[in-house]
């Protein structure tokens, strides 16, 4: 799956090469505020890193993937633990979440829309702020370990 991340992240790249490092500092915040469990500051971060993204097609996707990480950091803040499939991305924007996998091979949705916005915001994060990249890669393991609970369903095993 190693390989499979490296794929995903050269084919982001094109969608998103730049931001301003403030804007790429916020989305690396909102990353690292949720995977150590500040969930108040996370979806503080996302709030700020959704008003700073300029809008395009791919910056569609990523303010989504941003929702669904507050939406989840608010749950988890408020002691509700199952993911929050409230919102979800919409055909278009699966353009740019690493797992796509039949509707038949989703057992939980939510998770799923979970995952797919981790991979996400951590991908651009990794591209586009230099200054969060050592903080980022202590957690490539853990995303690693999210795509290949899906290897099976994406067919790669």
């Amino acid at each position: 799956m190693e390989k499979y991340l490296d794929a995903y992240t050269g084919r982001m790249r094109t969608h998103y090469p730049h931001f301003p490092s403030g804007t790429a500092h916020e989305i690396a915040s909102s990353f690292l505020a949720f995977k150590y469990g500040l969930y108040e500051k996370a979806a503080t971060e996302c709030t700020n890193a959704i008003s700073l993204i300029p809008d395009s097609a791919a910056n569609a996707a990523l303010k989504k993937a941003l929702m669904i990480i507050r939406a989840n950091a608010e749950d988890r803040n408020n002691a509700q633990v199952t993911a929050n499939h409230s919102i979800a991305f919409s055909p278009d924007e699966h353009t740019y979440t690493a797992i796509n996998i039949p509707p038949e091979m989703n057992e939980d949705p939510g998770t799923l829309e979970l995952d797919n916005a981790l991979i996400l915001i951590y991908v651009v994060a990794l591209i586009t702020s230099p200054d969060d990249e050592e903080t980022l890669d202590e957690h490539r393991r853990t995303i690693i370990r999210l795509l290949t609970d899906y290897k099976k369903a994406m067919g790669m095993e």
